[in-house]
Parts: C-alpha cells; sequence; structure tokens
C-alpha cells in the first residue's frame, strides 16, 4: 500500500473515530437521558431536542469510516496483488478486515437514517408502544442495522488486528489490538445481556454504560489503525510473523 493511500485512509478513518464519539457531547449539553440506562441511538430518536445533530454525526462516522475502508481496502489489493517481489499474494485477514471495515461504516450510514421515533428505555409510553409493535418500522429497520454494524466492527477488529501482527508487531495496531479486541467482545457480551434484561423485563442492567463503553472501545481502535497506518514503513512489502 503506497504512503499516500495510507495517510489517506489514516485521516479517513481518524475523523471517523473522531465523529463517532460525538455522543460525549451529553457530558456537556442536557439531553435529558441517563447515560448509564439508555441506548447511545435513543440520543439521534427523532422526538429528541439534539437528534438532529447526533444523526448529523452518526452520518459523518459512518461516511467517512466507509471511505477510509475502501481506500484501504483498494490498496491493499492493489499492493498485494502487484506481482512485485517480495509480495506473498493477498492476505485475506486483511482484504476480509477492510470489507467487514466497510460494511460497519454502511450500516452506521444507514443507522443514522433509520432513527428511532422515541427513547424507549427513557420513555414508558414509547416503550409499550415498541411492545406492541405500534412503532414506526424503521424501530425494525434500526435495530438490523445497528446489529449489522457492531457485527462488521467486530470482525474488522478481529481481522485487522490479525493482519496487523502478522505484517509487523512493532505497529501500535499489533501490540495494543489483542487488549481491545477482548475489551471489545467483553463489552459487547454486557450490552446483550442487559438488552435480553430489559426485553424480558427485568431492568437495564447499565445498559448505556455498557453500550457507551462498546462504542467507545471501536472508536479507540479505529484511532489506533489510524494511527498505524500513518506510521507502517514505507513500501508495500508484507513481512508474514510465523
Amino acid at each position: 500500500m503506497s504512503r499516500t493511500v495510507r495517510r489517506t485512509a489514516a485521516a479517513l478513518l481518524a475523523l471517523g473515530a473522531l465523529a463517532y464519539t460525538a455522543w460525549v457531547l451529553e457530558v456537556l449539553v442536557h439531553t435529558g437521558l441517563d447515560p448509564v440506562r439508555t441506548y447511545v441511538s435513543e440520543l439521534a430518536a427523532a422526538d429528541q431536542p439534539l437528534g438532529g445533530l447526533f444523526r448529523a454525526t452518526d452520518f459523518a462516522a459512518g461516511l467517512l469510516v466507509l471511505s477510509g475502508a475502501l481506500t484501504g481496502l483498494a490498496g491493499a489489493w492493489r499492493a498485494c496483488g502487484s506481482g512485485a517481489p517480495g509480495h506473498k499474494g493477498r492476505d485475506p485477514w486483511a482484504v476480509g478486515g477492510w470489507i467487514a471495515l466497510a460494511v460497519f461504516g454502511a450500516a452506521t450510514v444507514a443507522d443514522s437514517r433509520l432513527p428511532l421515533s422515541c427513547a424507549p428505555t427513557a420513555d414508558p409510553v414509547c416503550a409499550a408502544r415498541e411492545t406492541a409493535g405500534l412503532v414506526p418500522a424503521t424501530h425494525a429497520a434500526h435495530a438490523v442495522s445497528s446489529s449489522l454494524a457492531m457485527t462488521g466492527a467486530l470482525a474488522a477488529l478481529v481481522a485487522l488486528t490479525v493482519a496487523a501482527r502478522r505484517h509487523d508487531r512493532r505497529l501500535p495496531l499489533a501490540r495494543t489490538g489483542p487488549a481491545l479486541v477482548a475489551l471489545e467482545f467483553a463489552a459487547t457480551a454486557w450490552t446483550l445481556a442487559a438488552v435480553a434484561a430489559f426485553e424480558a423485563g427485568k431492568g437495564l442492567w447499565a445498559l448505556g454504560a455498557g453500550q457507551r463503553l462498546q462504542v467507545l472501545l471501536v472508536a479507540v481502535w479505529l484511532a489506533v489503525l489510524a494511527y498505524s497506518l500513518a506510521r507502517s514503513p514505507a513500501g508495500d512489502g508484507r513481512r508474514e510473523r510465523r
């Protein structure tokens, strides 16, 4: 992957990571939602006063990550498939990881266009309407796009971290990626358990805190990936570690 491609992808991913953490603005502005109990996506609900802002930042984050992932994929595909001396062919971990990251970006864009109509964890009336199936179809569509986004993110975290360790274990992603992956899976397990408890009427189990940790770790990983791309040594050859 050329230096220009690496730096372009790094810049796009770094900006995407920044936009993906826009929800931390709830520390500075009053949203009326409890960050320990509510979904992050409820900040962007149609009935929330700052919903438009958070939908815009979600859209920007998804578009930036999608652009960065496609840039990285194109660069990796051209570089590793060039047949030049020192190349060992396309790394399936890298190619799969960039594709998964593109899925995450595209699904995040879809998320921003499919907002919840209300905040079910904060509004009992909204929760009752959702249970009764009286909310707009965007609620179900949002659940699908959110699940697809997180699946893509988890796959990208694993695949690109493995690719970094195969390429050069001195890279920041190769050194810190495994710990971030482990933490991300733990945060995801917490979030899924909390969602299941909420849907079963057994409380929230600090759902908001778990999900905020989940998305924060994705943003941190994106930032580390961007830094690793910017720091990667010149040259397209891949030194495979066994």
